[in-house]
């Protein structure tokens, strides 16, 4: 890819032009025949042959409101067009969804354009690799996300709180007469990811200065504050799908993950350094005092790989597992902040839940937050299920199977789905989640009694739901979330925290 970047100054306008006009050529044929290989599904109207919708729904601040108005004008699967004769494939229904998740990676992989994506802010790593090198790492990560390892981590989440707690003690002493939550819960998941994914302290939580952060702090805030993107940035987001080379090129948004990417290599690069020592200490017999990092998510990984003889994992293969510190950050964070702002919403939650913990004495323990205080599972399961921190996952290929007949563009009635190669398909969770035909009539109700109740009082549609305890926010199948029991952990003593303290 670099050769052929260097070598792009070297030819002439006419010569770049035709090969655009070649891969535009190339993509239009493959669109076509798509679109001749799968069932015709109705949809939204294209606003443009170029664009397609993506322009319109990259612009909503609330795309479920647009998705709901779709679902029930076309049913639990149709089409989206895309631009340039693409038209990818949304997919709502209970039985296709269950069908596609639960398929191997070898047949439902990730676009081109999401591994491109992700191969640029992370490297290669468990989020965008596929078939055998998937499982492999799959399995290499696994051990570090077992109950005994979670439950060692719980420790470190207790201590985080503490450290809140004396922050926030010093901000209301000064005379502050409110705390911007969304900020301390950012800083709350840096640090409890730093040190139980990587053995690294950012200090995140040791001033009440709110100016004084990490540099990490820094590029996350890059992400999350809106930005004026040049022209440039725009055309090349919005031809990635198209074109994943494009994703390759300086543009400000690529700057900005590498600068994610480069803060990450730090820390990965001390890591794997004080491992080495470690290692050449104890074959060398002198013993030595474990760091905290043995016990980190990377330290485990980077432990088992080196029971087989060796060290063979690379700085650059550590680096890559940053993907679980991306993943982590924002949705623990954000998870955070929409159960606060529910429980400020429904007092009598927060009462309910208070006269739970009353049991509760010194630290929170494993035993609590994996069964004693079903309270809390309840309000936390209805938090996820209405407040999905990350929404869409990206599928290609099959004949699908659907939980009820559906109409195509030409009015007959289908049962099964039939996609081409190479077709996108898009499952949007968040809409599952919070589906009046799935949940019934209270579906936009906050109830954590509904996880009270057996399990059969939920609607026959919810019962069907494969995922974690009947909701998609965590997927399902050959990719369901690794560290989902870790986020679990993290967000319950986080959240128990809080309400403990500041009731």
């Amino acid at each position: 890819m670099a050769f052929i970047l260097s070598a792009i100054p070297a030819l002439r306008g006419s010569d770049i032009v035709a090969i655009l006009l070649f891969i535009f050529v190339v993509r239009l044929i493959n669109n076509t025949r798509n679109r001749v290989h799968t069932t015709k599904l109705q949809g939204p109207p294209s606003e443009s042959f170029f664009v397609g919708l993506f322009p319109a729904i990259a612009g909503l601040d609330e795309p479920l409101i647009a998705f709901e108005k779709w679902a029930k004008r076309y049913g639990t699967v149709f089409s989206f067009p895309m631009g340039l004769g693409r038209q990818d494939i949304i997919i709502w229904d209970i039985k296709a969804v269950a069908h596609i998740l639960a398929r191997d990676t070898f047949i439902y992989q990730q676009s081109n354009f999401a591994r491109v994506f992700l191969d640029n802010m992370f490297g290669k790593a468990i989020l965008s690799v596929e078939n055998d090198d998937h499982r492999r790492h799959r399995k290499a990560l696994t051990p570090a996300f077992s109950n005994a390892a979670i439950r060692g981590y719980i420790s470190i989440f207790n201590d985080s709180a503490e450290k809140l707690r004396t922050t926030w003690d010093a901000i209301l002493d000064s005379g502050a007469d409110t705390i911007e939550v969304q900020q301390w819960m950012n800083r709350l998941a840096l640090e409890n990811l730093g040190i139980a994914g990587f053995g690294h302290h950012f200090g995140a939580l040791s001033s009440p200065d709110t100016n004084i952060k990490p540099d990490i702090m820094e590029v996350f805030d890059s992400f999350e504050t809106p930005q004026k993107s040049s022209f440039l940035s725009r055309v090349f987001f919005f031809l990635g799908p198209m074109f994943p080379v494009l994703l390759k090129l300086p543009t400000q948004n690529t700057l900005i993950m590498r600068r994610l990417k480069y803060s990450m290599k730090g820390i990965a690069d001390n890591l794997l350094d004080t491992t080495k020592r470690e290692m050449k200490i104890d074959s060398e017999g002198l013993g030595g005092e474990k760091g905290i990092e043995d016990k980190s998510i990377i330290g485990l990984l980077i432990k088992a790989e080196r029971s087989s003889g060796g060290l063979t994992m690379t700085s650059e293969e550590v680096l890559g597992q940053n993907t679980i510190f991306f993943a982590g950050y924002d949705t623990t964070s954000t998870t955070l902040t929409w159960a606060l702002i529910e429980l400020s919403r429904h007092p009598e939650v927060q009462e309910t839940l208070r006269e739970e913990l009353h049991q509760l004495g010194g630290d929170i323990t494993w035993e609590q937050i994996t069964g004693g205080l079903p309270y809390l599972d309840a309000v936390t399961q209805e938090v996820l299920r209405m407040h999905l921190p990350i929404d869409n996952l990206l599928r290609e290929d099959d004949i699908i199977p659907l939980s009820k007949p559906i109409h195509t563009s030409s009015g007959s009635l289908v049962s099964e789905l039939v996609v081409a190669k190479g077709q996108a398909i898009h499952i949007p969770i968040g809409f599952i989640n919070n589906s009046e035909e799935i949940w019934g009539p209270d579906v936009k109700e906050f109830k954590p009694e509904r996880w009270l109740k057996p399990k059969d009082t939920l609607t026959s549609a919810a019962q069907t739901i494969q995922g974690h305890h009947h909701i998609m926010t965590f997927s399902d199948g050959p990719r369901f979330c690794l560290g989902r029991h870790f986020a679990l952990a993290n967000f319950k003593v986080s959240f128990l925290f809080l309400i403990l303290v500041f009731g």
